[in-house]
């Protein structure tokens, strides 16, 4: 059976972008929930600083205040980060947080970091999937009595794409779970295309990463957690998921950790398809959008909701100066289904965390899209 998502574009005809979004949630049915005396967590990623692609903390702002509306006690939150960054323990992540406008005065909600201090804070939620049977979810996701993800959907250097999935998935897992989905999904150099520019190596938190005497890099597995970073911030595609390592694995356990954070608690989407960058807001910077911007779009189903958002992106004319053009020089998008994910991370299959998060009944990829206008 079908799932419902729902859709806004961004024309304006007179009305904040803000009102749009107001209307949208509730034509989708989120205030049927019941937050009375509820903690709401609303999980949010924050934006590395010199990343402008996250969500404005203005929309934010709505969805706390409707949820407020309705008698329940939201707020923001998000998990610290497994690789070098300023999100990487609870002081820095609260500063860089409120450095891109997520604080109490603009989004009328406090900020919690989910899994503490040092990201030593969790919960451990049995759930008896193929890959994990229990996941290490940040407490204050976990203990929260209702779910409501805010996603920015974009490309994404090691699942393809990140949206609703992702962000449940990867961001409420705490440093150990995190370390938990990317234990399998080490990356790989190829010497032929690396450069010696050591960046991999200077932006590897684990020390992992080394220049040897060809200048070439150099991945000690010993040290390696699979994190991704070294991937990221290549840019001569030198270091690559390494799929043959079980790099299909860290977007299924990512699909249960999604499931982990949804179970038994009731849970609501938003997926904003603007600003659609090649990698994650994980980054100091962002690369040129590959789209136009498209609209938001809202669900009680995060897999319908994802891939609702994949087949739009798919479908959307590809923009001119973008990574894809870069790496395939002569390369004219039209859209018609071709996949942009795929042409920007060509190691990468965006696929495998929709199909899996179906097999474990996290939702269907089958949706109805009802469009407002």
């Amino acid at each position: 059976m079908a799932s419902k998502v729902w859709f806004t574009n961004l024309r304006s005809s007179g009305k904040s972008l803000l009102a749009k979004l107001d209307t949208l949630l509730r034509a989708a049915g989120m205030m049927t929930i019941d937050f009375n005396k509820k903690f709401t967590a609303i999980k949010i990623h924050f934006g590395e600083p010199g990343n402008l692609a996250y969500i404005r903390p203005n929309y934010a702002r709505v969805v706390s205040k409707m949820v407020r509306e309705a008698g329940g006690y939201p707020f923001l939150t998000d998990s610290n980060t497994l690789y070098k960054g300023r999100r990487a323990n609870a002081v820095d992540h609260l500063e860089a947080a409120f450095e891109n406008g997520f604080n109490p005065m603009v989004t009328d909600c406090p900020v919690i970091i989910a899994d503490g201090l040092k990201g030593t804070e969790y919960r451990e939620i049995e759930i008896g999937l193929k890959y994990c049977k229990t996941a290490k979810i940040g407490a204050a996701i976990a203990n929260a009595d209702i779910v409501i993800s805010m996603n920015h959907f974009k490309g994404h250097e090691m699942t393809g794409f990140g949206g609703a999935l992702k962000n449940l998935g990867m961001g409420s897992g705490s440093i150990g779970g995190k370390l938990e989905m990317h234990s399998q999904s080490k990356p790989k150099i190829v010497r032929e295309k690396c450069t010696g520019c050591k960046k991999c190596a200077v932006n590897c938190a684990q020390n992992a990463i080394r220049i040897d005497g060809e200048r070439k890099a150099v991945i000690d597995y010993q040290l390696c957690v699979g994190c991704g970073q070294c991937i990221a911030v290549c840019r001569f595609d030198s270091a690559v998921t390494n799929w043959d390592a079980g790099g299909d694995d860290v977007s299924k356990k990512m699909a249960e950790y999604a499931f982990a954070v949804v179970s038994g608690k009731p849970n609501f989407h938003i997926n904003f398809v603007m600003d659609v960058s090649p990698d994650c807001d994980c980054w100091g910077s962002n690369d040129a959008a590959l789209i136009p911007n498209l609209g938001i779009l809202a669900s009680f189903d995060p897999v319908a909701l994802d891939q609702a958002c994949a087949d739009m992106t798919l479908a959307a004319p590809l923009l001119d100066g973008t990574v894809i053009q870069e790496r395939h020089p002569g390369h004219q998008g039209t859209g018609n289904g071709e996949d942009k994910f795929h042409f920007a991370h060509p190691s990468t299959d965006w696929r495998i965390q929709l199909q899996h998060a179906e097999e474990i009944g996290l939702g269907t990829r089958a949706y109805e899209t009802i469009n407002l206008g």
